[in-house]
C-alpha cells in the first residue's frame, strides 16, 4: 500500500502551530516571521509549501490558510495585529499555548451569526470576508504588475522605487546574457556609509526557488557589496535560507506583499482615499 500524500493543513490544524510559533518568537512577530516559524514547527515538505492559492494574489495555500487561522484567533480574542502587520498575543493571554480549534470555530461562527452574517458552505467564507491581511487592493495591484506591465516597465518601476527609497546612481542594466542582473545602484546610510547594490526584478506568480538565489549570487560576485531580489511572487523556504547563507554575499529579498506595501506607502500608482463619516450628535441638539 502506497503512503498517503501529505495534505495542506487546514486553518483549524494551523491554529496551535501558530500559537507555538508566536510563543517561540517571544509573543509577537511579523506575518513573514510567523509563517517561517510555523513551517519550522510543522516541518512541511516543499511540495506542500509551494502550492499556490488560486485567487489570493501571490499567496501560497499554506499562507492563505494561516491567514485565516490568525483571523479566527483574533476574532476569538487571543490575537491582536497592528497597522504595520505585527501580530501579538492579546493582553492577559500571553500564557496560552493551546486551543481547541473546533471551539474557536464555534465561538467565532456564533459571533458572526449574532452580527447577522449568513453561514456559507466553505468555512473560509463563513464570515463573508477575506482574512485580515488578504486585501483586495494588493491582489489587484499585483495582477496589474504581473499581467499588464511589460518587463522593461517593471524594471523602470523598480528603478523609481529604489530612488524613492534613497538609492542614488540607479541604473537599469538588464540585458540578454547579463546573468540575471537587472540593475545597480548605491544605497546610502545616514550620508556616511554607502553600499553598491545590484538587483534583479522578477515578475512571478509562484515561489522563487533557491536555484534563482544561487544564480543571482554568482552573477553579482565582484559587481556589488549586496544583492537585492524583487519579485511579485514569494520565496521558497530554501530560497530565504540561501539568501542569508553564512559566508556568502548577502541578498535582501522583497516579495510581492512587501512590494505592494512599499508602493502604497510611497504613493507610487496607489492612492489612499479616506471616506468622511458624519455623525449627528442628538444629545447636543436636545440639550442646547
Amino acid at each position: 500500500m502506497e503512503n498517503a500524500k501529505p495534505k495542506v493543513p487546514t486553518h483549524l490544524q494551523l491554529m496551535n502551530p501558530l500559537l507555538t510559533a508566536l510563543q517561540a518568537l517571544g509573543g509577537s512577530g511579523t506575518i513573514e516571521e510567523i509563517y517561517l516559524k510555523v513551517l519550522e514547527v510543522l516541518n512541511l515538505p516543499d511540495e506542500i509549501i509551494n502550492i499556490p492559492h488560486l485567487g489570493a494574489g501571490n499567496m501560497t495555500e499554506v499562507e492563505y490558510r494561516l491567514a485565516w487561522a490568525r483571523t479566527y484567533l483574533k476574532k476569538y480574542g487571543l490575537l491582536e495585529n497592528s497597522a504595520r502587520g505585527v501580530w501579538t498575543l492579546a493582553p492577559n493571554h500571553s500564557h496560552i499555548t493551546h486551543v481547541d480549534p473546533k471551539e474557536v470555530q464555534r465561538v467565532v461562527s456564533q459571533k458572526a451569526r449574532v452580527q447577522g452574517v449568513a453561514t456559507k458552505t466553505h468555512v473560509e467564507e463563513s464570515l463573508d470576508e477575506a482574512p485580515d491581511e488578504a486585501e483586495s487592493w494588493r491582489d489587484n495591484l499585483l495582477r496589474v504588475i504581473t499581467t499588464q506591465m511589460d518587463p522593461s516597465a517593471f524594471e523602470r518601476l523598480a528603478k523609481r522605487l529604489l530612488r524613492e527609497l534613497g538609492f542614488v546612481h540607479v541604473e537599469v542594466t538588464g540585458r540578454s546574457g547579463d546573468g540575471g542582473i537587472d540593475g545597480k545602484g548605491i544605497a546610502r546610510v545616514h550620508d556616511v556609509l554607502s553600499f553598491h547594490v545590484v538587483f534583479q526584478c522578477k515578475r512571478y506568480q509562484g515561489s522563487v526557488p533557491a536555484g534563482s538565489m544561487r544564480d543571482f549570487r554568482g552573477a553579482m560576485v565582484g559587481r556589488g557589496d549586496k544583492g537585492l531580489f524583487i519579485t511579485t511572487g514569494t520565496f521558497t523556504r530554501d530560497a530565504i535560507r540561501e539568501a542569508s547563507r553564512d559566508g556568502a554575499p548577502p541578498i535582501d529579498l522583497v516579495d510581492g506583499n512587501q512590494l505592494a506595501e512599499k508602493l502604497k506607502n510611497l504613493g507610487l500608482g496607489v492612492r489612499i482615499e479616506i471616506l468622511e463619516k458624519v455623525i449627528v450628535d442628538e444629545d447636543w441638539f436636545t440639550s442646547i
